[in-house]
């Protein structure tokens, strides 16, 4: 295992009724709050109503209407909001898309310049407003780590943006607020925690505590979505994969390891250039470049993949092995009603030549598990149509 910092210091309150610690919680960090949100579902479900009651002693904006693949008009907004008001604290109700445009406020606040300059040098993150969070899906994994992705519609973009400043400092995690997420999205966000894992999973550095741990969160999701889909209100599944969700991006299964991630920067191309759900599109990909990266060199990992997360016998020939775990992965996503091409997401390869430029470049995945050059995505995003 390589040296490593861990230091994530958010406040976590899970369970049933936590929003009723927030007013005390908030109170030390001022009195006026941005509530930001993405479509209304906290409307319909009366989320927004229970919270607005509890906030009753605080002077609230607001900041509504927040897309998946949060956009960069949002944040420019939402930062206008903060420096005209003086707003003290951020409250993100929802997932990651509100999330993450709510941590691009909070460093824009603090920011003379446009907002966008930011996701272009993360330099010039020097101060950020605190941000806390009531999750209402399990997906991303943002309510716990200190990044944010943010789409720019005028330049086909979709950036990362890191700073320690941007970790949340409060975060509600109540199951009972997931019921209510459409079969769909509950899906994407299981493609999505698994890609989290499997992206810090699949590495060259041995670490067995911190994929023991991996291990176990892709069987938790693997176990726990299925039941969450056929019940909707099923506590149980819901409070599992929340957590795991949580777990899958806080840092500690990348604890001692290399951190290069391969498809979750070929994803951004297609979520920028198609605005695509990011789990389903993460669904499509990450079978396709299992298979193009497996290897003498990578069988082994695949073995382990293969028998300690899906069970399969060690006793069968490595590569069967290896490719019984792969297959299951893509069956795994197919049953939980995901599709397995880009054809399905109305792709075709028109943008394949320019998107795998941008992957390479932004995510330097010449550094990744299996370095990637432009060819090699090319033929990965063929693999998927």
């Amino acid at each position: 295992m390589k040296n490593f910092e861990f230091c994530v210091i958010t406040d976590i309150l899970f369970g049933v009724g936590q929003e009723q610690h927030l007013p005390e919680k908030l109170k030390a960090y001022g009195k006026k709050i941005l509530l930001t949100y993405g479509g209304g579902s906290i409307k319909k479900t009366g989320l927004y109503d229970r919270l607005k009651a509890l906030l009753n002693d605080f002077e609230v904006f607001e900041l509504g209407g927040i897309a998946p693949n949060p956009k960069i008009e949002s944040v420019r907004a939402g930062a206008a909001i903060c420096k005209q008001e003086g707003i003290d604290i951020i409250l993100a109700v929802g997932g990651g898309s509100t999330i993450d445009c709510s941590k691009a406020i909070a460093a824009a606040a603090y920011y003379d310049g446009d907002a966008w300059d930011l996701l272009l040098d993360m330099s010039k993150i020097t101060k950020a407003l605190p941000v806390a969070v009531v999750l209402t899906i399990a997906a991303t994994g943002s309510e716990m780590d200190s990044v944010a992705v943010i789409s720019n519609t005028e330049t086909n973009e979709k950036l990362p943006l890191y700073s320690p400043l941007l970790l949340p400092k409060i975060a509600v995690l109540n199951p009972e607020n997931t019921y209510t997420v459409p079969p769909f999205q509950t899906a994407s966000g299981a493609a999505d925690i698994m890609s989290h894992v499997i992206e810090n999973y699949f590495d060259r550095e041995p670490a067995f505590v911190p994929d023991a741990l991996n291990e176990g969160l892709l069987r938790t999701v693997i176990t726990y979505t299925p039941v969450a889909l056929e019940e909707p209100a099923n506590y149980e599944a819901r409070a599992q994969l929340m957590w795991a969700s949580t777990l899958a991006l806080n840092s500690l299964g990348s604890t001692g390891k290399n951190f290069a991630w391969s498809c979750h920067y070929i994803e951004h191309e297609l979520s920028a250039f198609y605005d695509v759900t990011h789990g389903a599109g993460l669904a499509v990909l990450t079978p396709s470049w299992m298979r193009y990266i497996l290897s003498e060199e990578t069988v082994d990992k695949f073995c382990d993949y293969a028998a300690n997360v899906w069970g399969f016998s060690r006793e069968e020939d490595k590569f069967t092995l290896a490719n019984r775990g792969i297959d299951a992965t893509e069956a795994f996503f197919k049953r939980i009603g995901l599709p397995s091409t880009l054809t399905e997401l109305g792709i075709d390869d028109t943008m394949f030549e320019i998107m795998a430029e941008k992957a390479v470049r932004v995510g330097f995945l010449q550094n990744a598990y299996v370095p990637l050059d432009e060819k090699d995505v090319l033929r990965i995003l063929h693999m998927c149509l």
